[in-house]
């Protein structure tokens, strides 16, 4: 489970939502002309693109022009747990239940903030697009090499969830921001500001998931061991690879020797993070919604940003 959220820079998120907005609606215009896929919150599955647009664009009291007015959150599962999600539920089941994932996630992300008044997806602005496939762009080394061309589809089970969500809460008072990591000296100050753990928020992703769809999951399929082979030393990697092992002897059914000891992990290497504290009980029975990597932001900025450096380059 990959989640990303995508910085301000990138998601021209200082003005009006309309076109990020306009960019998630593509499918609807190539593929289900007839037949729409709408958007979707915590409270309505049907929500026409005019109105997401509309709600997030007048959420933003007391936002100067240079501020921050949303944010494009990136809820990407793996073409493993998507092959599992139609396996458990069928190809509609798990379009629905990963709609009703995003609403567990947004939870999460209310959480994270640690704010008085900002405990679930209710005390936020969003608003989430389903989308089914991925799009090539000019950095995928496939286009790069010429096999295939910037825009075409990627293969394979791409399904996943994009969502805005308002910098401001639900009642347009307070802001919220997912690039705020203050954790300066004074911890009263930090709490005001809502400091944001993204790093904690990405785990969140896996976690809900494992136990909200009882998946299996396996060591190497997890962030903490992504993050030790990228980011770890020597002696983190070779651990956690060491403990990836036994677990597939575990798996494949020959076992270990009784005085084989465990093996532990590094220091800062956890396999299995705590959740947010949270109850889950009754989700997976009760939803029954009828209802790309991130946006390719080079498809849509990329013409102002090439204006903006050919405007540098003019003045010089």
């Amino acid at each position: 489970m990959f989640i990303n959220i995508t910085d301000s820079k990138e998601a021209a998120n200082k003005s009006s939502s309309s076109g990020l907005v306009h960019y998630l609606e593509k499918e609807n215009r190539i593929y289900n002309k007839d037949e729409p896929e709408y958007w979707f919150n915590g409270g309505q599955v049907r929500i026409d693109p005019y109105v997401a647009m509309r709600t997030i664009d007048n959420n933003i009291a007391k936002l100067g022009k240079d501020d921050a007015k949303f944010f494009l959150l990136n809820i990407s599962p793996s073409q493993k747990e998507i092959a599992f999600l139609k396996e458990q539920y069928g190809e509609d089941g798990a379009k629905a239940q990963m709609k009703g994932f995003a609403v567990r996630v947004m939870d999460a992300y209310a959480q994270n903030f640690k704010r008085d008044g900002i405990n679930s997806h209710e005390d936020l602005i969003w608003f989430g697009k389903l989308e089914n496939y991925r799009y090539y762009t000019h950095n995928d080394p496939e286009v790069k090499k010429g096999i295939k061309k910037r825009g075409d589809y990627k293969e394979g089970e791409q399904m996943h969830v994009q969502v805005i969500v308002s910098r401001k809460d639900a009642t347009n008072k307070i802001k919220l921001s997912p690039m705020n990591t203050s954790r300066g000296k004074n911890e009263d100050h930090s709490k005001k500001m809502g400091q944001f753990d993204r790093v904690a928020f990405k785990q969140c992703g896996e976690t809900l998931f494992d136990e909200l769809f009882e998946f299996d999951r396996q060591l190497k399929d997890t962030m903490a061991y992504a993050n030790a082979q990228k980011n770890g030393s020597l002696a983190e990697r070779v651990q956690i690879e060491a403990r990836n092992q036994k677990e597939e002897v575990v798996r494949s059914g020959t076992g270990l020797s009784q005085d084989q000891p465990d093996m532990e992990l590094a220091t800062g290497i956890y396999s299995d993070p705590a959740a947010i504290d949270q109850s889950f009980d009754g989700f997976i029975s009760p939803v029954h919604i009828d209802i790309k990597d991130d946006v390719d932001d080079e498809a849509i900025h990329g013409r102002n940003r090439h204006r903006k450096r050919q405007a540098r380059t003019n003045t010089r």
